[in-house]
Order: structure tokens, then C-alpha cells, then sequence
């Protein structure tokens, strides 16, 4: 086990580049499935969540090989196998994914329940109801999705809310279904829209993503294809919030400006200077910060999984803000570490009420998921004296060598083991 330590007061300076996405990698990967050729995937992030995607594919029987850091070679053409089992699906939401892809490819799969982060519940009915449209028989057994059809084909679906792992999942299970699908109410996040030109480079017909309403004309095939990944608008947004909160200078790069509109946004109107170039956004802070609202709607609105991390840059601002969840019920539980490092917030269901406290101190803290423990590490480095953040898992989740890349424009941050001793008490 390890943790990291942050001594804070240091302002962040100079150039960062930003990774691949992860919610993006993370259904391209299992996207590779439905190629009758190998395919290379570039600019993936080297991030745990990956390393359980590639564990997956290996036990199916598909062949992995890394040809650089951020490169992989993946041939599916051996998968034996439709089931992806507990152990391997336990820590990840996106495993099921592999429901889609293997429905589309061989006509059945079985897939544990998903894992990840715990932010409340983690319906599939919307995937169900999805593949039940295109032909397919759906069941849950024994904590195992298992879906199966003899002949998919297009199906018109509206989604009851707007769901992006649905809209992932029976994009996935429709590009090789006879005819035309519609779906409705669809998701419009980055990532969706990179799986959507993803598999139109293997071949498939997408029409509309971005939009609500997407058309997958099915073909009979695809081949092989070589695709980056585009770079992911949390870590580069987690990074913009850095730089305010600890009011640095930094240049941030490898991004699509147009992905964060809505992150620069809400950071100008608190009091940030941004600056936007083609494929590089420049973050100024040290000014004063205003409060202002927040709440998180899907893309092109305000992020969930930014939440956590504009929360903590609210504590800084003077005023009373507001955030409020609008994806996930259980998205504040954070907010008891942040309280240790001296913020003022109350939570009411999914409403926070931030009152600015000016600063924080350091203090031992928990990461409890994924965007709560990036938000952690802001505070620690802003904050006054030492904070000492556990669990830090769930952040290597999402963040490809944070505490590195944290380091190379100026913060006090290293990751350092806990004794065996200290985790035999802990227990």
C-alpha cells in the first residue's frame, strides 16, 4: 500500500501535457472486439483501469502487445471466450462494455456486474432494454449479465434519461445488427463520440454522434485500424482547478479546448484567467474568487466528474456557493476529508453548501473514489503544512503519473509506502 504526501503552498508552473482518455479507452479497447483484423491503439493511458481492460482481453484469448508506453497492438481474432468473470470485472464500471461488443461479435456474453467507484447505483436496465430492442435475450443471474441472440436487428430506442454507458453499449451491439437503429435521448460526451469515430475507421456507418439522436446503419464486418485517443478533458480540467487553486501559471497541453468549455467557463466567472490556443489552454490564477453555483448535468453541461475538484477550489473563494449532483446520488462523501482540512461545507442529498473559508490545512486523508481523491490532492496542495493522502488506488484509476507530472511544474507531492506495521493497526 501506498500514499502520497503533499507539502502545500507551492504555485504550479510551466507545461503539463495531458493523456489519453480514459472514458474514452476504456470503451474503445473492448471496441476491438467486434474486428475480424488486429487493431493499434495510440495515446492510451497508462492507468490501472487499462491494466484490468488488457487482464480481460488476455483471459477472452485476444493477444496484447504493448509497442510503446501509450501503443498497444490488439488482435482479437482468438477470443474463446464470452465471459467476463468477478475477479476481473470487480474494479471496473466500464467491464461492462464487454456485453455490447461480444453481443455484436458472437451473438452472447456474460459479464459480472460492474465495479468502480462507489457513487450510488449502477442501473443496466437502460442496457437491457437496449438489447432487447435489437433481438436480444437479457437476464441477471447470480450477480452475472447475461445477454444472447441468435439474429440482432436495428431496433428504434429511446433511452428514459440520458445514459452515456447505454448509449456506449448498444452503439456497440447495433454496428453489426441487420439495418438501420435509432437511438434517442442519447449521450454527447467526448468519449462518446470518439467510440463513434473509432469504429467508422474499422468500417462501421455512424451517423450523429454528439447529438442526441444517433444512426448506426450495421454492416457485415469490420477490419483493422490504427486510432489515437483523444486526450482526456478531466485530467486536463483537474489540472486548470490545480493551477487556480494554488494561483500558478500553468500551460496545459495536448487538449481540445472546445471539450472544457464548460469547465472555463465556470472558472472564469469564479475569477480565473484562461487563455486558449489550438490545442494547448493556458490557466492563470492568484486573483480573487468568487463564489458562484455549480451543478452537473451531461455533456456539453458542467461534469460529474469534475464536481469534486470545483468544489474544493470553491472553498478558496469568498461567498457562499452551491453545488449541486445532477448524475450521481452518491457523489459528497468527500466532503467529510475535505472538512478535516478545515472547509465549511454542508450537504443536503445532492445539493453542498460551500462556504468560503479563504484556506485549508493539511491534515491525513482518505481517497474515496477516483475524482474525490484528484480533489484531495488540490487541496493538499494548496493547503498549509502536510497532508497525507491513503487509498490513492482509486486515483491511479484515472490519473497516468499524476504525482510525476504534478512535480515537473513545481508541487511538493511524492508517493511513499505505508508500513505493514501501520496496516496491520489500521485493520
Amino acid at each position: 500500500m501506498e500514499k502520497y504526501l503533499i507539502k502545500g503552498g507551492n504555485k504550479l508552473h510551466g507545461e503539463v501535457t495531458i493523456s489519453g482518455a480514459k472514458n474514452a479507452a476504456v470503451a474503445i479497447l473492448p471496441a476491438v472486439v467486434l474486428s475480424d483484423e488486429p487493431c493499434i491503439i495510440e495515446n492510451v493511458p497508462n492507468i490501472s483501469d487499462i491494466d484490468f481492460i488488457i487482464k480481460i482481453l488476455l483471459a477472452m484469448g485476444a493477444e496484447v502487445t504493448m509497442l510503446n508506453r501509450s501503443t498497444l497492438r490488439i488482435d482479437p481474432r482468438r477470443i474463446h471466450t464470452p465471459v467476463v468473470e468477478y475477479d476481473l470485472a470487480k474494479n471496473l464500471r466500464a467491464s461492462y462494455y464487454f456485453l455490447g461488443a461480444l453481443l455484436g461479435k458472437i451473438g452472447s456474453a456474460r459479464v459480472s456486474m460492474p465495479g468502480g467507484c462507489d457513487l450510488g447505483a449502477r442501473p443496466v436496465d437502460q442496457h437491457l432494454k437496449g438489447f432487447n430492442s435489437l433481438g436480444a435475450e437479457c437476464a441477471v443471474e447470480h450477480g452475472m449479465i447475461r445477454v444472447s441472440a441468435e439474429h440482432l436487428v436495428g431496433a428504434h430506442i429511446y433511452f428514459d434519461g440520458v445514459t452515456v454507458g447505454a448509449t456506449i453499449n448498444v452503439m456497440l451491439a447495433a454496428v453489426k445488427a441487420d439495418g438501420l437503429t435509432v437511438i434517442e435521448n442519447a449521450a454527447k460526451e467526448p468519449h462518446v463520440v470518439d467510440l463513434a469515430n473509432f469504429l467508422n475507421s474499422m468500417g462501421a456507418d455512424i451517423m450523429g454522434a454528439g447529438t442526441d439522436v444517433i444512426k448506426i446503419r450495421g454492416v457485415k464486418s469490420l477490419h483493422g485500424t490504427q486510432y489515437s485517443i483523444i486526450p482526456d478533458q478531466i485530467e486536463a480540467g483537474t489540472f486548470m482547478v490545480a493551477a487556480a487553486a494554488t494561483g500558478g501559471d500553468l500551460l496545459i497541453k495536448n487538449v481540445i479546448p472546445k471539450h472544457l468549455e464548460s469547465i472555463t467557463v465556470k472558472l472564469q466567472k469564479i475569477g480565473v484567467y484562461i487563455e486558449e490556443y489550438d490545442d494547448s489552454i493556458r490557466v492563470v490564477g492568484g486573483g480573487h474568487l468568487e463564489k458562484t453555483n455549480v451543478k452537473t448535468m451531461p455533456h456539453p453541461g458542467f461534469p460529474t466528474d469534475m464536481q469534486p475538484q470545483i468544489t474544493t477550489l470553491l472553498t478558496l473563494a469568498e461567498g457562499t456557493s452551491i453545488v449541486t449532483e445532477g448524475v450521481w446520488d452518491n457523489r459528497f462523501k468527500y466532503v467529510n476529508e475535505l472538512r478535516r482540512m478545515g472547509a465549511d461545507i454542508s450537504v443536503d442529498g445532492k445539493v453542498a453548501v460551500v462556504e468560503g473559508v479563504g484556506h485549508l490545512m493539511g491534515a491525513p486523508v482518505k481517497a474515496t473514489d477516483l475524482r474525490a481523491g484528484a480533489a484531495l490532492i488540490i487541496a493538499g496542495l494548496c493547503a498549509s503544512g502536510t497532508t497525507e493522502i491513503e487509498d490513492i488506488h482509486h486515483i491511479e484509476r484515472g490519473y497516468e503519473d499524476i504525482e510525476k507530472k504534478l512535480r515537473s511544474v513545481g508541487a511538493d507531492i511524492r508517493k511513499v509506502g505505508i508500513p505493514d506495521t501501520m496496516l496491520a493497526q489500521a485493520l
